[in-house]
């Protein structure tokens, strides 16, 4: 058995969670059920950034303390999670102490090695990204000079003595490593962005502060706490028990996917390797990074006020039906621009015209031709090629970190079955061989979509698996063998039950 891990960013606590949240955490998911189905052991991460100093200042604002603060909003992903039907493994918090220990222990060890160094530094400081920016990076906005190019705010001023990782001494081993390593990032051409920066020259980065004291102290000055990326980004390794001498964190490391933005290739994707490579840690095997979902235009932020709260658009189109939408309608690692209207219209054409059609066609007819039993199909179908085919393409599209693909490639099979019937017609046949042969098709078919389309769909796919007769968790199914043609039994009872995607209108 292979392991297969998976991670989201951590997510900020000082809001509640969004449709940009829910967009990379539901990727996550269906990517770790298809490796599920595979048969690999799989640990899916995610999990809550809760130091630093817009953490400190959003408490503040509200009058609590910071811990207080984290503790009310922290559950709140995780409640998230689960009514979107988040499978993940493990779900860690920074304020947790195995976390800590995971620092301490990737921050000695990066000391001990010469790279971390104290110095003083006066630089521009958007608390918001919690980057220091130089004076070519910050743009001017509505007449303002020197605002984040993310934030559009005003950076501030910061004056103080740091500690500083010396990221410029790396730029040669990163660059080797990237050109040993083709492919380690999804899509592939998020890798010219990362081996750009990297070639537009690394400038060491401050990773400690004196004036803030919500945080973890470094372990040889505790006067200093670290913040961001030496705490958010050692998450990866805390989780699956680096620093803990009981536990051996190579079981699961190097991770095989980290899914992350676009917006923090630069953290992820230069400052991480950079850190790991400094502490002799081995380096990940790949990242996933994917664009944003756009609201008229721009990037999804509570600073934009046009923050979209994924729990209110489940009470339209249902879980599955959100979903299906995150998955299928933007290509990984493009833009797309969320709207209700693409929403619905996305959801009444791929789930309530296709595959909600097909499934209620087939146990109607079933139910009247075949005196509700099904019949198995044929080994020569001509809808087995079809069938290959799909699962060829999803599996391709799955290993490249492509759910759009994938599911295309699945949906080609319910629109083969559709157009099978709609050729066949066997509503208009009387009961017998020729009917119990085009039926027997359609019901593997529908089996096989079933199993693909589960990383998606989960309860879905579980509701058509008994539909057509089934009685066992959908789950334990396994590829390839599973969706190999043949293996509808026949003489199982179907039922058709209530729409399984009642159409809706905008």
């Amino acid at each position: 058995m292979s392991t297969f891990y998976v991670t989201t960013p951590i997510y900020y606590v000082n809001a509640e969670p969004h449709l940009g949240h829910a967009y990379t955490t539901i990727i996550g998911d269906a990517l770790t059920r298809w490796h599920r189905l595979l048969g690999d052991d799989v640990k899916y991460l995610t999990g809550t950034d809760e130091h630093g100093l817009k953490i400190q200042q959003a408490a503040d604002a509200v009058g609590k303390t910071a811990q207080a603060f984290t503790d009310e909003i922290a559950p709140q992903f995780a409640h998230a999670w689960e009514r979107l039907n988040i499978a993940n493994d493990d779900f860690i918090r920074t304020t947790e102490s195995r976390h800590k220990v995971a620092v301490a222990e990737l921050l000695q060890r990066c000391y001990d090695a010469g790279d971390i160094e104290l110095d003083t530094y006066s630089g521009k400081y958007c608390v918001g990204c919690e980057l220091y920016y130089t004076d070519d990076e910050l743009v001017e906005v509505d007449g303002v000079a020197d605002c984040c190019p993310i934030h559009k705010r005003p950076v501030e001023t910061l004056d103080e003595e740091n500690y500083f990782f010396r990221l410029s001494r790396f730029e040669d081993r990163l660059l080797d490593w990237y050109a040993a390593h083709p492919g380690a990032m999804k899509p592939d051409n998020r890798a010219n962005e990362a081996i750009g920066l990297i070639k537009g020259g690394l400038r060491d980065f401050s990773i400690s502060r004196t004036s803030l004291e919500w945080g973890i102290p470094l372990p040889w000055d505790p006067d200093h706490v670290t913040y961001v990326w030496f705490d958010a980004l050692t998450n990866y390794l805390a989780a699956v028990g680096f620093g803990d001498p009981e536990q051996d964190y190579r079981t699961w490391w190097p991770v095989d996917y980290h899914l992350i933005g676009k917006d923090i290739v630069r953290q992820h994707c230069v400052y991480w390797p950079a850190m790991l490579m400094s502490a002799g840690v081995e380096l990940p095997k790949g990242w996933g990074i994917g664009g944003w979902l756009l609201v008229d235009g721009e990037k999804m932020a509570k600073s934009g006020g046009n923050v979209v709260n994924p729990l209110d658009l489940i009470d339209t189109v249902g879980v599955d039906g959100f979903r299906y939408y995150v998955l299928a309608e933007t290509p990984y690692g493009s833009d797309g621009d969320f709207s209700y209207e693409g929403l619905v219209a996305k959801y009444n054409s791929d789930l309530a015209n296709n595959l909600g059609n097909l499934a209620a066609r087939v146990a109607t007819v079933v139910a009247k031709k075949c005196d509700g039993v099904g019949p198995a199909p044929r080994a020569d179908s001509p809808l087995a090629a079809a069938a290959a085919t799909a699962f060829e393409g999803a599996a391709r599209a799955w290993a490249d970190v492509a759910p759009s693909k994938a599911l295309d490639a699945t949906w080609s099979l319910i629109r083969a079955t559709n157009a099978y019937l709609e050729a066949n017609e066997p509503w208009k046949h009387e009961p017998g061989d020729a009917v119990n042969a085009v039926m027997g098709d359609a019901l593997e078919a529908l089996r096989i979509v079933s199993v693909l389309a589960f990383p998606a769909i989960p309860d879905t796919s579980q509701a058509i698996w008994e539909r057509i007769g089934f009685t066992t968790d959908i789950s334990e199914q396994r590829l390839p063998e599973s969706a190999g043609w043949g293996g509808y039994p026949g003489g199982l009872g179907v039922t058709k039950g209530d729409p399984l995607f009642p159409r809706l209108t905008a």
